[in-house]
């Protein structure tokens, strides 16, 4: 049951922070998120091997977010993709890059993921990644969830449209494959990452395996090992392979068992996407330095609009090794510390929970500092108790738009998936604030009718 309290006056937060903090919802319906698997080729004995595994890929409850919230990210969002279009932000960028990321890829690379903090005013850019991982699972995800009362039903509305999804997705696919080859006909996507069947997301890989094979394209979930360069054409299990989407997090296909892919993506044998070229231009950690340089933004080209929405949403960062050590190390605990070139939160640190040692690894690396923007918080019922989780919203998109909104929620300095409570949780937009400003709530169920009455008129 939503709980608002006795008494909010003068609301100086959102709508939806109000909601993050007393609405204890636990909304996920098992039987409908099997049913959702089931419809999609991964029976239940499958299921239970893949998520009894998994215990915390999926949250219980959801994450609200304003309206203003979500207009903000869809501006950084196209900001940073209307700079990494520029040919000067190509040419500066580029230029630092593997000699990879030269070769022209005509695909837009499918989902891109932009992932925020929202406890600031304005939502917070932590980073930008190529094939971000989860948006099948959320979308399941999100299709499973029951209202837990009658006053929370009128806030569940999607940030984004969720109908037709899958088919968009299958289009997606098909546009990457028509920028590269016209009209041909595809007929075979390989699913590539390293040591598939052991990934954390690998039921991901499975949900698109038969989404592919619905709609008449053959699918294979392989290592890159398992591909072969011969006679021009990239082959698995004797099958030409005409796509990859790929998972890789060898960005460059600079790895041994990636040579083969190399090869045919360098002849422009197979469509690969995402692309080296596309980490290189959007993905690369030190673009974070570059996003929050205004004069740089300015030398290169970005339009005012997009400058001024990167003033607002991407915290300072600056290149570690520019800075003076001892100076940095004094000022650690306003900071985060991430690779350059890493992913998934793997040897990044809070200033604050630095030793020496892990710090003399930093200088030694190829780091960059983040003035660090706390997450939001959303509260969470644990037993007799609520916990108070961590999270971050995670926007996948395609060509700048966006697909799909998931938050994940944690514990910790990062986003893990090891903690109970958390892991990927459904996002939904709350009415605009304006409406709610200034009510009053005089005692939990009378005030949270009147509120949700406001929202119903707004949707």
């Amino acid at each position: 049951m939503l709980n608002l309290g006795e008494s909010v006056e003068d609301q100086a937060s959102s709508w939806a922070a109000l909601l993050n903090e007393r609405c204890h919802c636990s909304a996920v319906s098992a039987p409908l998120l099997a049913d959702a698997f089931a419809d999609r080729g991964i029976s239940a004995t499958e299921q239970s091997l893949l998520l009894g595994d998994r215990p915390h890929l999926f949250s219980d409850t959801m994450v609200f977010v304003s309206p203003e919230q979500v207009a903000s990210i869809g501006a950084t969002i196209g900001a940073i993709e209307r700079l990494a279009a520029l040919p000067a932000w190509q040419s500066d960028v580029l230029a630092l890059a593997p000699d990879i990321a030269a070769h022209r890829a005509p695909t837009r690379s499918v989902f891109m993921g932009y992932d925020f903090h929202l406890a600031e005013d304005q939502p917070q850019l932590i980073e930008v990644n190529t094939n971000a991982g989860g948006a099948f699972l959320s979308a399941l995800l999100t299709r499973s969830q029951l209202a837990c009362c009658r006053e929370v039903e009128p806030l569940m509305r999607t940030p984004t449209d969720l109908t037709g999804l899958e088919d968009r997705w299958i289009g997606m696919f098909r546009a990457e494959w028509q920028l590269a080859r016209g009209n041909a006909p595809l007929r075979h996507i390989a699913i590539v990452d390293e040591a598939p069947s052991s990934q954390f997301l690998y039921p991901e890989f499975l949900l698109f395996k038969t989404l592919f094979e619905r709609h008449g394209i053959r699918a294979s979930i392989v290592a890159p090992e398992d591909l072969t360069w011969h006679e021009g054409r990239l082959v698995c299990a004797g099958m030409p392979v005409d796509l990859v989407y790929n998972r890789l997090t060898d960005f460059y296909l600079e790895s041994l068992p990636c040579a083969a892919l190399r090869a045919a993506y360098l002849a422009d044998a197979v469509v690969l996407t995402p692309s080296p070229r596309a980490h290189a231009l959007l993905a690369d950690k030190r673009h974070l330095v570059r996003f929050s340089d205004d004069t740089l933004l300015t030398q290169l080209g970005l339009d005012p609009a997009g400058r001024t929405q990167l003033r607002r949403t991407v915290p300072y960062t600056h290149v570690v090794r520019d800075a003076v050590p001892e100076a940095l190390w004094s000022a650690r605990k306003d900071y985060f510390f991430k690779p350059a070139t890493g992913f998934g939160s793997r040897a990044a640190y809070r200033g604050d929970k630095l030793t020496r040692r892990v710090w003399g690894d930093i200088l030694a690396g190829d780091y960059v500092a983040q003035r660090i923007a706390p997450p939001a918080i959303r509260h969470t019922k644990a037993g007799a108790d609520t916990k108070p989780l961590k999270f971050d919203v995670r926007a996948y998109t395609y060509g700048g738009h966006i697909q799909l909104m998931v938050a994940r929620l944690y514990d910790g300095q990062t986003t893990n998936f090891r903690t109970p409570g958390g892991g990927f949780a459904p996002v939904f937009v709350t009415p605009d604030a304006a409406l709610v400003t200034n009510v009053r709530f005089d005692a939990a169920t009378r005030g949270a009718t009147a509120a949700l009455g406001l929202a119903r008129e707004a949707i």
